[in-house]
């Protein structure tokens, strides 16, 4: 291991530390070949490409391998996260861990050496491999950093291939708007992807794409002459550009695979290793020994699992403020901004933001606006470019910020599911609250009526996802989300409600209620049987269980607000009561009925069970007629719950 300590305060580098730059890519170079070919598989071509620039940077930034998790390090993206085999051999000279642990764990399954770039590397950041929202992670990042008045810097690889991507313009606008100085983006232009060069497969031009969004472009002719990368990301760092309160992109001229010539500038070496021959005809020529068999036959023990990194949660220390009560009729999104509002106020004091609010156009629709009014340092408007904010959102609140984003269900669950995905493979504590979901939206038809958020969320691991019955548990729901770290989903409907209401004729949810994630509400009981329910069609089930109350049919309602985790006891208490119904404003067959049908099989009961959902596209109209056109008005549940008895 070579570690090398660049010093940004000389104008170029001395001929010592070219030669030593020159003697680790030599060292680093053998580490990207003999990895993909020990493993069969890789991309030793775009490792090989992006290298010298990689031992330049870690050579510049603040970093610390000894303790590769030290919250005063610059941030390294990595958006093209195939070229692993490169950033591990550099993140290895530079001590994060030893060639060994490298060489004998890549793409092994257990180890701590994936395929594509992971953070269970030291030294690592981002999970990364979906091309085009590495760009999203490094703009969240640096917007965390803005806003809590730090002074580190986040640096993003990226592909040329990647920027056909349009995620990837989301990003450079938004990260112009907010004059995100401290962001500089490396793009590694060597023209060539996996089907060919980038200008027969889609021809971009890159820096004119940058430079069009208002960055300061620095273009290099040669992003393997060590002197001018160094140069040029010297005048990056320090803030010596055109603009600069903007932040920066370096496009690089590089060569595909280059300093094997037989290798290079070919597109099979994308994503090829090479075979023993021909490693053994590229050692020779790099003058290097082949020690493939030995690593080989160390490959063969166990696999190694000592250089794993574990997720550190950091997460700000939040007040849940004093919940509001409410008694007459309104809506679960103003709750959720008149909470978000009351978050604010107790926990964005004296300068410190330790909540960030990010909406798309929508800020009055999902209720933000007093938020943004009180701490308008802390509310980012992304524009109309959810995937890109959904990916920021998720970086900044791995930044030690509560971070909320809130838009309409179908923009915050179907149009980001991928994004959310990879925020979900990351571990952050992402706080995703959606309005407007269902048939509840009513007029605005179909394209706007999501019913696939549960079934879409809980396609993910970490997710939490919340459905607030009315106004009252909706700001209990929202206090919960913002105190605990992890991903949340909370999802409401558009219109207005009365509350729900106790025996005695108060508001069930309000007073000293406390919401409590995995555990369901009996807000009835009852011999008959039990409905089981959630979110904006809860008044529906209300009406139907007087109805069936007047008609001596005592029935129980048990609201699900916790759809994940779920009350796994409290459903087979209910189906040990009697005949069970789920009544839901989604998709009948992906949401909270084939979870309780999961757990009545899971236990082996045997139940009379019926669902009623969405089961055909709305139309558009209001939602109590939506409703009654699928039986999901009291009339028509009251009618489904007395056919099963």
């Amino acid at each position: 291991m070579m570690a090398l300590e660049l010093n940004l305060q000389n104008k170029e580098l001395t001929s010592d530390e070219i030669a030593q730059l020159a003697e680790m890519r030599k060292v680093c170079a053998r580490r990207i070949l003999l990895s993909t070919s020990l493993a069969s598989s890789g991309h030793p071509g775009g490792s090989l490409s992006t290298l010298d620039m990689l031992l330049v940077t870690y050579g510049c930034i603040k970093h610390n391998p000894a303790d590769s998790q030290w919250q005063g390090r610059d941030r390294v993206v990595m958006s093209i996260g195939h070229v692993s085999p490169g950033v591990y051999s550099v993140l290895a000279e530079n001590g994060y861990f030893s060639e060994a642990d490298f060489l004998t764990g890549f793409r092994r399954a257990g180890s701590g050496f994936p395929g594509h770039v992971e953070r269970i590397v030291p030294g690592v950041e981002w999970d990364t491999g979906n091309l085009g929202q590495g760009l999203s992670t490094a703009v969240g990042m640096a917007q965390a950093f803005k806003m809590k008045g730090s002074d580190q810097k986040v640096i993003c690889y990226m592909g040329d291939g990647e920027q056909q991507k349009g995620q990837i313009a989301e990003a450079m606008r938004y990260a112009n708007k907010y004059n995100l100085n401290n962001l500089i983006v490396i793009v590694d232009r060597n023209h060539i992807q996996i089907c060919g060069s980038t200008e027969d497969v889609m021809d971009i031009d890159v820096a004119g794409l940058f430079e069009v969004s208002g960055w300061n472009v620095l273009k290099l002719d040669d992003g393997h002459d060590t002197n001018k990368f160094f140069q040029t990301f010297r005048k990056a760092y320090l803030g010596k550009v055109a603009k600069t309160d903007k932040p920066t992109m370096i496009e690089a001229q590089t060569m595909m695979a280059k300093g094997v010539s037989f290798m290079e500038n070919l597109c099979k070496y994308h994503g090829s290793p090479l075979n023993q021959d021909q490693l053994a005809a590229a050692f020779k020529e790099l003058g290097l020994e082949n020690d493939f068999d030995k690593w080989a036959e160390l490959r063969k023990a166990p696999v190694a699992t000592n250089t794993k990194l574990k997720n550190i949660v950091r997460y700000p220390a939040i007040s849940a403020g004093e919940p509001i009560n409410y008694d007459g009729k309104t809506d679960c999104r103003s709750a959720y901004g008149n909470a978000l509002h009351s978050l604010a106020v107790a926990n964005n004091v004296g300068g410190v933001m330790k909540i960030a609010g990010i909406s798309c156009d929508l800020e009055g629709s999902v209720k933000m606006g007093d938020f943004h009014k009180h701490s308008p340092g802390a509310y980012f408007e992304a524009g109309i470019q959810e995937h890109h904010a959904a990916s920021m959102g998720a970086a900044i609140s791995r930044e030690e910020v509560a971070c909320f984003f809130s838009t309409f269900g179908v923009f915050a669950v179907s149009e980001v599911y991928n994004q959310n995905r990879i925020s979900d493979i990351n571990e952050t504590n992402f706080k995703v609250v959606a309005t407007h979901c269902g048939l509840d939206v009513g007029e605005d038809g179909p394209t706007h009526q999501g019913i696939d958020y549960i079934g879409l969320m809980r396609n993910y691991f970490r997710f939490n996802v919340y459905l607030p019955a009315d106004p009252n548990q909706t700001d209990r729901v929202i206090r919960t989300a913002a105190v605990n770290p992890g991903n949340v989903f909370v999802g409401m409907g558009r219109s207005k409600m009365a509350m729900i209401l106790a025996d005695d004729g108060t508001p069930f949810f309000g007073g000293n209620y406390q919401f409590t994630p995995g555990q369901g509400d009996w807000v009835r009981r009852g011999k008959a049987g039990t409905i089981i329910t959630y979110g904006a069609v809860t008044p529906n089930v209300m009406e139907a269980w007087q109805k069936l109350k007047d008609e001596g049919v005592e029935v129980g309602v048990l609201v699900m607000a916790s759809v994940v985790p779920v009350d796994k006891a409290a459903i087979v208490e209910a189906v040990k009561t009697g005949p069970v119904l789920t009544v839901e404003d989604h998709h009948v067959d992906t949401g909270l009925g084939a979870i309780v049908a999961t757990i009545i099989a899971d236990n082996g009961l045997t139940a009379t069970f019926k669902r009623l959902g969405v089961t055909r596209y709305g139309a558009s109209g209001k939602p109590a007629d939506l409703y009654a056109a699928q039986n999901l008005d009291g009339a028509g549940i009251v009618k489904t719950f007395k056919e099963m008895l």
